[in-house]
């Protein structure tokens, strides 16, 4: 997972700094961060550490585990391509293989011997005089290394809305991202606050037990059928004993991620009408699911398809047309310690309160963590002064010897995996010729980023984000004239990392 922006001074007096240079610092050990290690094995280091504020590796599929949790897109595509796995279940996998696909992959390629858990980076900083980079610890511990790579993922830093009062609600309030499976729901009263892919997913498991369900709705969401089917296990032997069969299924489902963020994202401009298609296909959904003309009025967003990430479920539209499932739109004026407070009045008494309410990514997430640069530059300041920016997802002027790997424009195609294997085959060629000229350093030039922004701003009026009506969405997938969407095909991006220019970095 990934760590909390330092408060305090960075390197300060009373740390302990260790006196092994390794060559590397991976902070995060989820699909990124092994993503990442893999790729420095291949290259010829093995004298490197990857850092976890967790007990275990896994990332998001470790810390997040609440009920109906499952991957979004069909598993065949979300995983990475040079290690596929035959035995899903489904062809959209619930959490807990996630969680063992990565326990499967850490195991394979050795990668527990680097890891360290329970491990809190509180800041890095770029020692010029040394060319290496102090990573401090919580605890006063600093870690030297030549390359710091950060793969703290986009979704880490959980969000508690702010309400007055939540802080002093008196029952059981849960996370979903720190579930308490220990907390039995039979038969209590429930409020979930949030509508978005979590609770999508969540409120119809809670629904099952559940006596009252009470879900407070800020921004509505665009849900559309999930095909989902179960994978036999005879056809999952089949997968490990002829692995061509699956790579034909992920072909397809690779083909028709690929097509949805393309047409529905990338290039609304030119295919507004699969946004348009899409939105009645949603509203088919909820007609089919729901009779009460009213609810449905309340569940229509007001906002394009396509603006935020697309969900996919097949159960969320009836269960909020079940009697004991309330929906409320009215705005929260407060928490109290027994109930929640709408904006006209009313209060409804609850047991437990649940925050569906997602992840800061803006401001707690770009950085993650604090990272000073050459000439004492501010990562997280420097991208709120001049544009959050990144030459091909991964590298930033001023910051030698660093590779971000959950960036701004740094999200390619439909899965994570697909943005982690691009930038994989980035370091590949990057640390390729670092070896090739026995050089110890590389930091992408300003002009050369400067170059790739300009070339990404471009291309911002081709999006939904920026073309179609997502004023209202409160989509975490882009703030201001930013997003984290690259807006590249997937065979461009491909393309780039295997042939961006080598001069656009000073190596030495």
């Amino acid at each position: 997972m990934t760590f909390y922006p330092a408060s305090g001074p960075l390197l300060g007096y009373g740390v302990t700094v260790t006196s092994e240079l390794l060559d590397a610092v991976i902070v995060g050990a989820g699909f990124g961060g092994m993503g990442a290690a893999i790729e420095l094995k291949r290259a010829g280091y093995d004298n490197f550490v990857i850092v976890d504020r967790e007990d275990d590796l896994g990332g998001t599929w470790y810390v997040n585990h609440y009920p109906g949790l499952a991957v979004d897109i069909p598993s065949t595509t979300y995983s990475y391509w040079f290690e596929p796995n035959p035995y899903w279940s489904r062809l959209h996998a619930p959490g807990e293989e996630l969680k063992r696909y990565a326990d499967h992959v850490a195991d394979k390629y050795d990668l527990r011997r680097f890891m360290r858990f329970s491990t809190t980076v509180e800041g890095a900083r770029w020692d010029e005089d040394a060319q290496v980079w102090r990573v401090a610890l919580a605890g006063g511990e600093t870690l030297s290394a030549r390359f710091l790579v950060t793969a703290t993922g986009y979704l880490s830093q959980p969000k508690i809305p702010d309400i007055p009062g939540v802080e002093n609600f008196g029952g059981k309030m849960i996370h979903t991202a720190n579930w308490d499976h220990d907390h039995r729901l039979d038969g209590s009263r429930v409020a979930v606050i949030g509508t978005g892919v979590t609770a999508v997913q969540l409120i119809p498991e809670l629904a099952k037990k559940v006596s009252e369900l009470t879900v407070y709705q800020r921004t509505a969401i665009w849900v559309v059928p999930k095909v989902d089917f179960p994978i036999p296990r005879a056809v999952q032997r089949l997968f490990a004993r002829l692995p061509v069969l699956q790579r034909i299924l992920r072909f397809v489902t690779d083909v028709l991620s690929e097509f949805g963020i393309s047409t529905a994202v990338l290039n609304y401009r030119k295919t507004s009408f699969v946004n348009a298609g899409a939105a009645q296909l949603s509203k088919a959904h909820m007609f089919m699911s729901i009779r009460d003309k009213d609810l449905r009025r309340r569940l229509t967003p007001d906002y394009e398809f396509g603006c935020k990430r697309t969900t996919f479920n097949n159960d969320y539209y009836r269960t909020l047309d079940r009697p004991h499932v309330h929906l409320e739109t009215s705005g929260i004026e407060r928490i109290d310690p027994d109930g929640v407070v709408t904006a006209d009045g009313r209060k409804v008494v609850i047991d437990t309160l649940v925050l569906a309410t997602g992840f800061d990514l803006w401001e707690a997430n770009f950085p993650a963590i604090e990272v000073v640069g050459r000439d004492g530059r501010n990562l997280g300041k420097w991208w709120r002064d001049n544009h959050f920016q990144t030459y091909e997802g991964v590298s930033i002027p001023y910051f030698p010897n660093y590779l971000n790997l959950s960036s701004p424009y740094g999200f390619t195609g439909a899965s994570y995996f697909t943005m982690m294997e691009c930038e994989m085959r980035h370091m590949r060629r990057l640390f390729g010729e670092m070896r090739c000229r026995n050089a110890g350093t590389f930091e992408v030039t300003e002009q050369a980023n400067a170059r790739y922004f300009n070339e990404l701003s471009e291309r911002l009026g081709d999006m939904v984000y920026f073309r179609g009506n997502c004023a209202s969405s409160r989509s975490y997938h882009f703030r201001g004239d930013a997003t984290i969407v690259r807006p590249k095909s997937r065979r461009d991006t491909v393309r780039d990392a295997d042939r961006f220019a080598l001069d656009d970095y000073a190596i030495g």
